[in-house]
């Protein structure tokens, strides 16, 4: 039987405001874990719930003490590992999105590297499958289709 252990994170994103030279741009940060890419996250401890685990877990990982939290996307994901010591794991991660206004990190020593990408970049470098429909889902949410003219169209009509 699987024992069941629950994580929080974020996906962050910093978002360079469009101007007349150049359009808005958003980057998406990456941890690199040594063996891996992945978003920043971490256990829960006793009495937090997913988000101020996220926060708290941001925080430490790097240095970041105050994300703004993007409302209405917090989505779930479940895998299985398996761990020397305590065996088959069923993991529940909590992601949520938040954005940063600064691109400034203080890595914990959980990590040897880290990397602001844009997204097609970020969907290349984060290892896992998982990791990448996380990202898909909080660039959909960050970047909505627009309603212009009739489906496929680019053009106004009247």
């Amino acid at each position: 039987m699987a024992r069941d252990e629950r994580s929080a994170g974020f996906i962050v994103c910093h978002v360079t405001k469009a101007d007349d030279e150049r359009p808005a741009r958003i980057e998406y940060l990456i941890l690199n874990y040594g063996r891996y890419w992945d978003f920043p996250k971490g256990h829960l401890e006793a009495g937090e719930d997913d988000l101020a685990a996220a926060i708290r877990e941001l925080r430490e990982e790097t240095g970041i003490p105050d994300p703004r939290v993007i409302p209405g996307y917090r989505r779930e994901m479940i895998y299985f590992f398996r761990d020397r010591k305590k065996g088959l794991i069923r993991k529940r991660v909590v992601f949520f999105l938040a954005e940063v206004a600064q691109r400034t990190i203080t890595l914990s020593h959980e990590h040897v590297g880290f990397e602001f990408l844009d997204y097609e970049r970020a969907l290349k470098q984060v290892t896992y499958a998982s990791a990448k429909q996380m990202l898909r889902a909080a660039h959909a949410h960050l970047t909505p289709p627009t309603a212009i003219g009739p489906a496929g169209s680019d053009t106004l009509t009247d």
